[in-house]
């Protein structure tokens, strides 16, 4: 796990944000057990506060379960991983259309854009 840090979010909401991208990518499944709290924080270069906090907020979130004596785990739910995609895909959406509506785009000029491929964008799979 690589993470480039941004300053203007919580380091623990980032390690969340990356572990729902991996889960999203295939990287992670359901069922996979995450490093240990200090291993992680060993990888990542952060404090083991920062990881316990975001492991935590995992947990809250029904993202991961801990399992006492064996690890935390990526819950194993089949429909988590595609309501991660669509929180994801919603965010996204919602970031882009405040984005072309602070540069001035109006709705009907967005949909225009975007149906007439004006905007080009290549999917690599």
């Amino acid at each position: 796990m690589n993470i480039n840090f941004d300053a203007s979010k919580p380091i623990y909401e980032q390690i969340i944000d990356q572990i729902k991208q991996m889960l999203v990518r295939g990287e992670l499944n359901p069922g996979d057990k995450l490093p240990s709290q200090r291993d992680m924080a060993k990888k990542i270069k952060v404090n083991p506060n920062t990881i316990q906090r975001a492991y935590r907020e995992m947990e809250t979130l029904e993202l991961v379960e801990t399992q006492r004596g064996r690890g935390t785990f990526i819950k194993e739910d089949k429909n988590m991983v595609l309501e991660i995609k669509k929180e994801m895909a919603r965010n996204a959406t919602f970031r882009f259309l405040q984005e072309m509506t602070a540069i001035g785009f109006s709705t009907e000029e967005i949909i225009n854009l975007v149906e007439k491929g004006l905007i080009n964008f290549k999917v690599n799979k």
